[in-house]
């Protein structure tokens, strides 16, 4: 299905609306829009450039579905590089060879000078023929107020389209905004916000809206979330003010929670000086259109960052301990990757390895059962002892909560 349009900005809160109401309309609206697509990227006069962006833009969303993919199309095949000055340029440079004197000659400085200027002259004009012509366009929207969210949307347009087919001309339309989008969406581009019961209320409507992981209920258990012993820190952007890109939500706890209902509900408020452990339980993105960009790995880590600097006697987890020994913290020296997993509790470590001696020589637990678990031979499933053992932290793996499947305990 392709994205609606921003629910926040007038000019194209309605478009579902309009679609119904346009009906036929919006076919006939086709030319129109590609022809404000097409002024969009060759208008010069940049006092009329807003304008024609508006006008793209919202009659991009007045389009149906199979008018945007064709739309899409254009863009990506109309306005792809042009692969003729590429070959040509390409050409022309095995033609320029560096001389080298030979020994006790003095090289020519004016002949080496001409030949680094005729270099510097195909390298340039070869890196801008490198650069596809629908890149004009997207920097204009970049520039233009709400081109950012326009961006957002037009993108998950285009992997809705490549979730049924794989156009090639798609994909590397699709490849290309990734990549400027994750250049504009640099951590240095971000603001971190700690989301508190005090912000605007269309701040906290959005939290509320797209919590994919553990869904809000009311407004009591949106100021339970936000409360004393909880964080939440979403990303922000100027360019798309008043919305997180993307949030995570902690809970500040005495013991590590063994399940979700703890965290959620049962355990009554701590004064943050008694935790000792930061559970990180969820992490949703707002945006569709960013789906691949690293926003949440750098925002875990500036989050890790904080907590440890305002709590240094908390450890760390990730949401994996909520099933029961699946415990994920920060390495003590801070090497490696940013979470460390063990899945095996003390004593079904001790059991792992008497039953498979001759495997875990100067090896650990998880390293002898992720030998085991990937061996060519299975002798796993055969031995009784290997199975006893093995059984406990695989039951647990299966048990983690999946919120694309949840399965009730009557089903089991």
């Amino acid at each position: 299905m392709m994205s609606n349009p921003p629910r926040n900005e007038g000019s194209s809160a309605d478009s579902s609306i309009k679609s119904s109401a346009f009906g036929n309309h919006t076919d006939r609206n086709f030319d129109v829009v590609k022809d404000s697509m097409d002024l969009a990227i060759s208008l010069n006069k940049t006092e009329s450039l807003d304008a024609v962006l508006d006008d793209f833009s919202e009659g991009y969303f007045s389009l149906s579905n199979e008018n945007r993919k064709k739309l899409l199309l254009v863009l990506a095949k109309e306005y792809d590089l042009n692969r003729n000055q590429v070959s040509e340029l390409l050409k022309q440079y095995p033609g320029l060879e560096l001389q080298s004197g030979n020994e006790g000659e003095s090289s020519n400085v004016d002949d080496e000078s001409a030949l680094f200027s005729a270099f510097y002259w195909i390298e340039k004009n070869l890196r801008q023929a490198l650069k596809p012509m629908y890149d004009v366009l997207f920097e204009r929207l970049n520039n233009h107020t709400g081109g950012l969210k326009f961006l957002s949307i037009l993108r998950a347009d285009i992997l809705s389209i490549l979730e049924h087919e794989n156009i090639v001309s798609l994909r590397a339309l699709e490849y290309f905004l990734k990549e400027k989008l994750s250049t504009w969406l640099s951590p240095a581009a971000l603001e971190l916000h700690q989301i508190t019961w005090d912000d605007s209320a269309s701040l906290l409507e959005k939290i509320v809206a797209y919590e994919a992981v553990h869904p809000i209920n009311n407004l009591l258990d949106l100021k339970r979330r936000l409360g004393i012993d909880h964080r939440c820190f979403g990303y922000l952007h100027a360019s798309i003010p008043g919305e997180p890109l993307i949030f995570i939500e902690v809970v500040l706890l005495k013991n590590v929670a063994q399940t979700i209902q703890e965290v959620l509900w049962d355990d009554p408020s701590i004064p943050e000086p008694e935790a000792t452990c930061a559970l990180f339980y969820s992490i949703s993105s707002t945006q569709p259109g960013l789906a691949g960009i690293n926003l949440g790995k750098f925002l875990i880590k500036r989050v890790i960052t904080l907590v440890k600097r305002d709590m240094p006697q908390v450890s760390l987890a990730s949401q994996s301990v909520l099933a029961k020994g699946d415990n994920t913290e920060q390495p003590a020296g801070g090497s490696g990757s940013t979470f460390q997993e063990n899945l095996l509790e003390p004593d079904e470590e001790r059991m792992l390895m008497n039953s498979a001696p001759g495997t875990c020589a100067g090896k650990k637990g998880m390293e002898v059962m992720l030998n085991l678990l990937t061996s060519t031979n299975y002798e796993w499933t055969s031995s009784a002892e290997l199975l006893s053992a093995l059984k406990p932290p695989l039951m647990r793996l299966c048990a983690r909560n999946d919120r694309s499947c949840v399965v009730s305990d009557t089903e089991v």
